[in-house]
């Protein structure tokens, strides 16, 4: 399978942000125009998906809602708790293990430092993160046989600087 791991665009700075529930803190105007970008570049690699599942939280599921717009992917997208700061990578990994077997390529937007660690636990057994996943970056798991552990080969990470020059 293939697993494609996207972090959230930019967002409202928390010292911005009034309201009591970080969860609602949403992207910027900047990060939904980022996003946007992103989202064309993936379109440009010819990249698509049959399963986005993402954070519930604002600015995560902003991002996979612009994703998912521009690359119209088989399912609809998925809300998870397990993508969001309090959610369980272990947990994550069991709903990635459960899919559908014509579920081949999943993109999944969440938080860091959470996804860093989980493309750590995917490569090397370890959640000791040597990944750093800017927001709006995008990583390319190869993985053969889904586990929790070192199952998965890391093809590419990019930037979003990356990504948005090739949009």
């Amino acid at each position: 399978m293939e697993l494609y791991i996207l972090r959230h665009g930019l967002a409202m700075d928390r010292a911005d942000w009034t309201r009591r529930d970080d969860s609602d803190r949403p992207l910027t105007a900047e990060g939904r125009k980022k996003t946007r970008r992103i989202a064309k570049a993936m379109l440009t690699l010819d990249l698509q998906f049959d399963w986005i599942l993402s954070s519930p939280y604002a600015r995560a599921k902003e991002t996979a809602e612009i994703v998912a717009e521009v690359l119209k992917p088989k399912r609809q997208l998925e809300l998870r708790h397990e993508l969001t700061p309090e959610g369980s990578a272990k947990e994550l990994a069991k709903l990635i293990v459960a899919r559908p077997k014509t579920v081949k390529r999943v993109l999944i937007v969440g938080h860091e430092p959470d996804l860093s660690q989980f493309i750590s636990v995917l490569l090397t057994g370890k959640p000791v993160s040597r990944v750093v996943l800017k927001k709006g970056g995008l990583c390319k798991l190869q993985i053969s046989q889904f586990r929790w552990g070192g199952c998965a080969v890391l093809e590419w990470l990019l930037t979003p600087g990356q990504l948005t020059r090739i949009g």
